[in-house]
């Protein structure tokens, strides 16, 4: 008779009933405080949201499937840190307040042995995180967005202002505004430069693409350029014209990373760097974030076990308000760290995990002065 593959991994990695009941009552708590805290999300996102539902006549069904379903996943995932922290300093304060930790002390374990399980249950949430992260919230953004701008804004005019981007290595583009709504540019503006000069200068009051023909229409133009009989000016109404930029050159937008999956957005990073985009470092955060927000679980773990696992005759509150001293200047610093990066004193890398080094090292002090 075979023996069964979670017996054997139990041998193996000396698995223990201890073991199990501390990963069930972490990964259980976390997912209660997760359906606790969404649940009042949606009830005030529907108190917030109910008038345009019923302004634009949209279905229950897809007020239920279209938008809700998308919407969770994305601050599940934004909360997941902060879940896990409440989660275990909740059910840490019932075991010590209960005893219970003292009971496996004396059964012979060591403190460093009772944190396996909470590393192995921040280890899960830390990977499920990654997959929610880089695989399934970019899609869930794409059709919340979509469901967004078809059903809830509908009468919304979205125009960016004074837009720059290079086109090719000697090619730079300019629009005073773009009008995403019908694709449209006023006081559009393209350069060629040479060594020492500019060879080519468009501009046109105002420009539009045709997707039909995939060809821009310029409206009011004007076109200087040089060639070897000298220099050259070109006056116009209309012209239909072919270039080597489309619209969503122009949509520059940093909510655009959180649609693009974890290729997609290093392609899309690249490509932002080539045209001199000023939101590459907007755009590199949001890739850096989508690691390092995971392994917080696993800094957030270990910070909720240091605080609860101190027994106190005041109970779980106390343990909770200094938890959350922790959590909110982890939070403070982490914003801290963004403004330094966007502003170029820091590298995005830099900027994203150093919250992360920092409290790291702030919880293993911690674990180490807790009492054993």
């Amino acid at each position: 008779m075979k023996t069964p593959r979670f017996v054997l991994f139990q041998k193996q990695f000396h698995w223990t009933i201890m073991d199990t009941y501390i990963l069930k009552k972490f990964l259980g708590s976390v997912f209660y405080s997760i359906a606790l805290l969404m649940t009042i999300i949606i009830v005030f996102d529907i108190s917030e949201n109910v008038q345009r539902f019923l302004d634009h006549n949209v279905p229950v069904k897809l007020i239920i499937f279209q938008y809700y379903f998308n919407f969770i996943p994305y601050f599940i995932n934004l909360f997941f840190p902060l879940f896990t922290f409440i989660s275990v300093i909740w059910f840490t304060s019932k075991l010590s307040g209960n005893n219970e930790i003292i009971s496996f002390f004396n059964g012979g374990v060591s403190f460093y042995r009772f944190l396996i399980p909470y590393m192995t249950g921040a280890l899960i949430l830390c990977v499920l995180s990654m997959i929610f992260a880089n695989f399934i919230i970019p899609d869930t953004n794409v059709r919340l967005n979509k469901f967004r701008e078809e059903n809830m804004y509908r009468k919304r005019y979205i125009t960016n202002t004074n837009i720059h981007f290079k086109s090719a290595p000697n090619t730079y583009v300019y629009a005073e505004r773009w009008r995403k709504q019908d694709a449209g540019a006023d006081n559009l503006t393209v350069e060629v430069l040479g060594d020492d000069k500019v060879n080519y200068k468009l501009h046109a009051d105002w420009a539009k693409y045709n997707d039909t023909t995939k060809c821009w229409q310029l409206f009011t133009y004007r076109i200087r350029y040089f060639d070897e009989t000298g220099e050259h000016v070109e006056l116009g109404e209309r012209l239909d014209t072919a270039f080597n930029f489309l619209p969503e050159d122009f949509n520059d937008d940093v909510k655009v990373a959180e649609t693009l999956g974890y290729r997609s957005l290093k392609k899309f990073i690249q490509k932002e760097k080539e045209k001199g985009s000023s939101l590459v470092k907007s755009y590199q955060i949001e890739q850096q974030k989508r690691m390092a927000n995971p392994f917080s679980i696993i800094i957030m773990t270990l910070l909720g076990l240091s605080v609860a696992a101190r027994k106190s005759r005041r109970g779980v509150g106390v343990h909770i308000f200094v938890g959350l001293f922790f959590v909110f200047t982890f939070i403070l610093f982490q914003q801290i760290s963004n403004v330094f990066a966007v502003a170029e004193q820091l590298s995005p890398a830099m900027a994203t995990w150093l919250p992360n080094i920092v409290y790291f090292l702030i919880s293993l002090i911690l674990i180490h002065y807790t009492p054993k």
